[in-house]
């Protein structure tokens, strides 16, 4: 089949677009907002979507914060997958990009964006995605093209097309949202009233945990397990096993203060070594599966 010409400009020129307003990797890195959290598939990188673009901590001993290559966009919702990131949010000053993204997709680290859809339309600042599956679920706040109606929303072919979940016996306003790493029907929610879980794509749920707000959630990437934060006057975070009559196991984690738990990563490439960030934009590293914690960000400071 012959290249269409008019085709690849086009596709040139967005992509271009996409990387405008681009952060120099030597800039010095103050977390303003933090949207996100998740290692890069070789573990050699901790991401962190913020107000002013993607920072990046490297987990390979150097401990280096740096901003990484690309635009420095407002990320929002984001989610990483094996081989891609995934986001929405709003464009940087002078990028000249349409407010709101949509859903995006980087198959390049954040470098470059492509559109998926939805662009100034809709902004999702809870998605998920699975790490294998590539599932991509979102909360949709309004009605947009593609969407007849708010509620939870699923793609399992970038945006192409939607799939909106009825949701049954799931209560309370939603707070946060997992997507199972290999089973793209598995979906977590954490709510003011719980942690729920559904195994059929959303559409009736079973609550997991009652009695506290879920503020983060996510699956350990052997997709047995659930790790979720709450508070109830102070910060908690615990892991819960998916096999019937399972507990949830309380961790130890830092002090925080009046902060808690927002997002949750584990490393692909040592999968004891996990990641938390907070709401006050404190972010913590441990290398012993959440029994020990190093702190490498408070209230956003950043240290070389």
């Amino acid at each position: 089949m012959r290249s269409n010409p008019i085709r690849i400009f086009l596709a040139l020129v967005t992509a271009l677009a996409l990387g405008a307003g681009a952060a120099s990797a030597g800039d010095a890195v103050t977390l303003t907002h933090v949207h996100g959290l998740a290692f890069s598939a070789d573990g050699s990188r901790l991401m962190i979507p913020s107000h002013h673009g993607l920072a990046i901590f490297e987990t390979n001993g150097k401990g280096r914060w740096s901003k990484a290559d690309g635009p420095a966009h407002d990320y929002m919702g984001f989610a990483a997958t094996r081989d891609a990131l995934y986001s929405s949010g709003h464009p940087a000053p002078g990028s000249g990009l349409v407010n709101p993204f949509g859903l995006i997709k980087s198959v390049d680290g954040g470098k470059t964006w492509r559109k998926l859809g939805l662009e100034g339309e809709s902004d999702f600042h809870l998605l998920a995605a699975g790490y294998a599956s590539h599932a991509v679920y979102v909360l949709n706040p309004g009605t947009n093209s593609r969407m007849a109606q708010p509620g939870l929303y699923r793609t399992e072919n970038d945006g192409l097309r939607w799939t909106r979940a009825a949701a049954k016996g799931l209560g309370g306003e939603v707070k946060c949202l997992a997507a199972h790493p290999g089973d793209a029907r598995i979906v977590a929610v954490g709510t003011a009233d719980g942690l729920y879980l559904s195994r059929d794509a959303g559409e009736r749920f079973e609550r997991l945990v009652a009695g506290v707000p879920v503020l983060g959630v996510a699956f350990d990437l052997g997709g047995a397990h659930l790790w979720f934060s709450s508070y109830a006057g102070q910060a908690a975070l615990a892991r819960l096993a998916l096999a019937a009559g399972a507990k949830p196991q309380v961790l130890a984690i830092p002090a925080l203060g009046e902060d808690a738990v927002a997002y949750i990563a584990q490393n692909p490439a040592g999968r004891n070594e996990i990641a938390i960030a907070s709401f006050k934009r404190n972010v913590h590293l441990s290398r012993d599966d959440g029994r020990t914690w190093q702190p490498i960000a408070r209230n956003g400071a950043t240290h070389e």
